[in-house]
């Protein structure tokens, strides 16, 4: 679990895009050394521009599977949902490999249960425990990532790997990939832009282990910055 690798680049469609080669070159890497692929993604304002890249790019989408890292508890459709970010970027890939795309089911009434659903999903796609081979990740102005807030008590879980926000969040409950699942990724790309991260982009860089996103210690991390994000690093 080496220091994080850092990459400052212009602006945010600079950090979509180099975001979206570092995960295709691990997504290809992985599917030539073991038949198959497992990628786990945000939601946020960035990643959309990520997501149209990867699904222009040409990867071998039959033999990727693409898990969300969290979502949202609402009604399927609704325009606070991850998953339609999702939707709209992979319509083609969806249409010919819907059993590659595995959205969280926060529709259920069982939370928990459905939780437990989503384990076993994410088992079947990247193994027992799973590991990864990439999480793309968020960084929050209070240095949360994933559904992970500062003070959350799923911040201790140890053993599974999916769960649920036991107290809502901007007013929605959210069901997460716990810290065990995200830190045995083989790579973590965190993709950081604008003023407002300034504060807390160089405390991840360091490490800080206050820091909620300090505390995802991958395989390889890197972070992927743009110059409004990094202004503050010295």
């Amino acid at each position: 679990m080496g220091t994080p690798e850092l990459a400052i680049v212009g602006d945010a469609a600079a950090a979509a895009a180099h975001a979206a080669e570092l995960v295709a070159a691990q997504l290809r890497e992985s599917v030539a050394a073991r038949g198959r692929a497992a990628l786990a993604v945000s939601g946020g304002r960035t990643p959309q521009r990520m997501f149209e890249i990867l699904a222009g790019g040409g990867l071998p989408w039959d033999r990727i599977d693409l898990f969300q890292v969290d979502e949202r508890v609402a009604p399927a459709g609704d325009p606070d949902r991850n998953a339609r970010q999702l939707e709209r970027a992979f319509a083609a890939q969806l249409a010919s490999n819907p059993k590659r795309f595995h959205f969280m089911p926060v529709e259920l009434p069982d939370l928990a249960a459905a939780a437990a659903a989503y384990e076993r999903e994410l088992v079947a796609g990247a193994g027992d425990p799973p590991v990864l081979d990439v999480v793309h990740l968020g960084l929050g102005a209070d240095g949360h990532t994933a559904s992970l807030f500062p003070g959350s008590p799923l911040l201790e879980e140890t053993r599974a790997s999916v769960a649920v926000t036991p107290e809502p969040h901007a007013g929605r409950r959210r069901m997460t990939l716990t810290l065990p699942a995200l830190e045995r990724a083989r790579l973590v790309v965190f993709v950081v832009t604008g003023a407002d991260k300034q504060a807390v982009l160089p405390r991840l860089l360091r490490g800080d282990r206050d820091l909620v996103a300090s505390r995802v210690r991958a395989q390889r991390t890197v972070l992927i910055a743009d110059l409004e994000a990094a202004r503050s690093i010295p």
